[in-house]
């Protein structure tokens, strides 16, 4: 059976829809449930031996298209690295460059995990392999924070989100806090975040902060 092409749509209010069905796909309609539900229900309706993974603010640069095309079938699943942009140009540094995903397996050969900071949150999700897996060359682009206003708002959702996973306390609280500083320094230093300017500077800061804040809201709710 060849590649096909299915899209599952939570009830969006754009061309979204008609884009997808004018380029071939099969499209559902379906109310929003979480990340991991969306996600679960999208694989268990593919009807390929292989799937690729794809968000809506994801594409896919030419060396991965060519590598995905000549990739052996000798694996169970593909590790991708993907590359996030900031207002508008890529982040090769600060770690956001050294993310490697599973977006490609076969379809019966997976299970989906959640994957935050408290391990419970219907966010931050990862697909686990049952056997072997390898990298492929080129890059999944990721588009997600044209602007500031943006991922601000998309930071405050998704630390609310894992905040209402876990239970605070005190010392967790301290424990990131401790560890905030050096979080940011290994961001900008070991992993280059200067080198790409002011946006560096602020996904190192922004990462630093980020589990303090989920610590913080979860005691808060507690």
């Amino acid at each position: 059976m060849g590649a096909q092409l299915f899209v599952l749509d939570a009830v969006s209010t754009d061309e979204t829809v008609r884009i997808a069905t004018h380029h071939g796909a099969r499209v559902e309609r379906r109310p929003w449930r979480g990340f991991l539900d969306a996600r679960r229900y999208a694989l268990a309706h593919v009807v390929t031996p292989w799937t690729l993974m794809l968000d809506a603010d994801e594409a896919l640069d030419e060396d991965l298209v060519a590598a995905i095309l000549a990739a052996p079938a000798d694996v169970d699943a593909y590790r991708l690295r993907r590359i996030t942009s900031l207002c508008g140009k890529p982040i090769h540094t600060a770690g956001w460059s050294r993310e490697r995903l599973i977006r490609l397996f076969r379809t019966e050969r997976v299970h989906l995990d959640a994957h935050s900071v408290g391990g419970g949150a219907d966010l931050h999700e990862r697909w686990i392999a049952r056997g072997p897996v390898r990298d492929l060359d080129g890059a999944i682009l990721h588009d997600s924070y044209p602007t500031l206003a943006l991922y601000r708002a998309k930071f405050a959702r998704y630390t609310t989100i894992e905040a209402n996973a876990i239970r605070g306390s005190v010392f967790a609280l301290g424990r990131t806090l401790v560890l905030g500083p050096p979080r940011v320094a290994w961001s900008l230093l070991r992993y280059g975040g200067w080198r790409d300017g002011w946006r560096g500077v602020f996904v190192a800061v922004a990462s630093g902060w980020y589990p303090i804040i989920v610590q913080w809201k979860a005691l808060r709710a507690h």
